[in-house]
């Protein structure tokens, strides 16, 4: 399996994390809270550092009211080995 961090795949998950965040008008701390983990956690997230399971990427859909299911069509669309950088 190739790497993930860095790809076109994982970026565009990120930038939509990212987005939807903002888009529910709130901060990386309140949304962190709502996960029951540190800020930190958030930004590692955002900032591409970390990987988002399954589990996690449902309960963030969850929290920031996107359609996880459209969201995976999307991103399966994209070239899987593709880098962004």
């Amino acid at each position: 399996m190739t790497k993930t961090l860095g790809t076109t795949r994982q970026e565009a998950l990120v930038a939509l994390l990212k987005k939807s965040r903002e888009a529910a008008s709130l901060t990386q701390a309140e949304l962190a809270s709502k996960l029951g983990e540190y800020q930190s956690f958030v930004a590692r997230l955002e900032s591409g550092q970390r990987r988002v399971d399954v589990i996690e990427f449902l309960e963030l859909a969850r929290i920031l009211r996107f359609d996880p299911l459209k969201v995976l069509k999307e991103l399966s669309e994209l070239q899987p080995d593709s880098r962004g950088k």
